[in-house]
């Protein structure tokens, strides 16, 4: 059944939404004061409709770039005139943090996409007649989008496509996920498969044929080491980062840039500094070109590859790397006596624990980096409590044509 809806606003999520009845539902598609038929979406909540068709334009629709827009979930905007959707954006920050009743300047939002991304995970399942599909996750579904092409993607992925696509085929087994994460490196492409089953001599065989057709740097299974034709390294600042098989880097390059820039910035004239969730070391490379560093993590494989590359670098501070879990066994106020600036850049379900020990300690510079609002400004919200000022906030739009945005705050005493 086919129902006409006016669009009053752009939500949190991207969807456009039309208030009925005083409850808000949700149009995947749309722009605010538009006039669109809708149907409902078989399965869904109810409160979702498909866009079946725009009979008033908002005259901030622009055309989309991608092909399969609309039906992959990757983008959620490519339809928004570009002020229009930077200013939704920063708005996003801006709703979140009044929301939690913290009160201070959101700075202009920083566009950070730059050449594109550089990782991505693409999901391969086969149907039980054999049909393979392989690309990103539908929009609001389990379903498979196959795709044979990405606009939005780093050349550095030139060819993850194709790859995947032939990684897929001696992998998958029907009716089983496969989910194939691809970096791009200074050495080509860095593969990690998930899903795929103990690996037998016969499709060791094919992958090496495939790697070395594709431009594989290297190949991991959930990351055990498969086979490696050239080292995947990424620069950092100075240094040069061997990455642990299936590693996390912010999704582009210019992102990671941004954020390290910002952090140095606030950092200031800090001579001691505490890298919290560190990661391979995007932060603790650059600011230990100035400044003595303490980083942590859990992970030990990042760990060991930011040993590697401080070691490797001249002119860099110390580094003292520490595989420590955060969530479990923040660093506690004792711990945290000797630093004068701390920094954390948590995974998106944020840092309470180490945020709530940060807060009952005297480090007299705090400098948060978030990919989440919500979880920001509850972590900002416990340091702000615990006696520190925030000094306002910077958006990042690293994830451009999606509702994700980053965020770096600084906190001082």
């Amino acid at each position: 059944m086919v129902e006409q809806l006016v669009i009053d606003h752009v939500g949190h999520l991207g969807d456009g939404v039309a208030l009925v009845d005083g409850r808000s539902v949700f149009v995947p598609g749309a722009l605010a004061g538009e006039t669109v038929d809708v149907a409902p979406v078989p399965g869904h909540h109810p409160d979702r409709r498909q866009l079946v068709r725009v009979e008033r334009a908002s005259p901030q629709r622009v055309e989309p770039f991608c092909q399969h827009f609309g039906t992959c979930g990757g983008c959620a905007i490519q339809h928004w005139d570009a002020e229009r959707y930077r200013d939704w954006k920063r708005n996003l920050v801006i709703a979140t943090l009044a929301q939690a009743k913290i009160a201070c300047e959101v700075f202009p939002l920083l566009e950070a996409h730059g050449s594109g991304r550089r990782r991505l995970t693409l999901h391969g399942r086969k149907s039980s007649q054999g049909v393979l599909k392989v690309g990103f996750a539908a929009a609001q579904s389990h379903d498979v989008v196959p795709i044979d092409r990405c606009p939005v993607l780093d050349p550095g992925l030139d060819g993850a496509i194709e790859a995947a696509w032939a990684l897929a085929e001696p992998l998958i087994g029907i009716g089983k996920p496969l989910d194939i994460q691809i970096t791009a490196t200074d050495g080509g492409l860095d593969v990690d498969v998930r899903g795929s089953g103990p690996l037998l001599a016969a499709a060791i065989a094919a992958l090496s044929q495939i790697a070395a057709k594709r431009r594989l740097a290297r190949l991991s299974r959930h990351g055990e080491l498969v086979l490696m034709r050239e080292t995947p390294g990424v620069t950092m600042g100075k240094a040069r980062v061997i990455l642990p098989p299936g590693s996390f880097l912010q999704a582009t390059f210019a992102g990671e840039e941004t954020l390290a820039a910002l952090v140095t910035k606030h950092s200031g004239r800090a001579k001691h500094i505490a890298d919290l969730f560190c990661g391979v070391g995007p932060f603790a490379l650059r600011l230990a070109e100035k400044s003595r560093i303490t980083a942590v993590d859990s992970d030990a494989g990042a760990i060991a590859s930011l040993q590697k590359a401080a070691a490797s670098t001249p002119g860099l501070k110390p580094i003292k790397a520490e595989a420590r879990d955060l969530f479990r066994r923040p660093l506690v106020a004792e711990e945290l006596r000797e630093f004068d600036a701390a920094v954390f850049d948590p995974p998106r379900q944020g840092a309470q624990a180490q945020a709530e020990r940060l807060a009952a300690s005297k480090v007299p510079l705090v400098i948060a980096v978030s990919c989440s609002a919500a979880t920001f400004a509850r972590d900002a919200r416990i340091l702000i409590d615990g006696g520190y000022r925030i000094e306002g906030v910077t958006p990042v739009d690293q994830f451009r044509h999606t509702p994700h945005v980053e965020l770096v705050a600084r906190f001082a005493r």
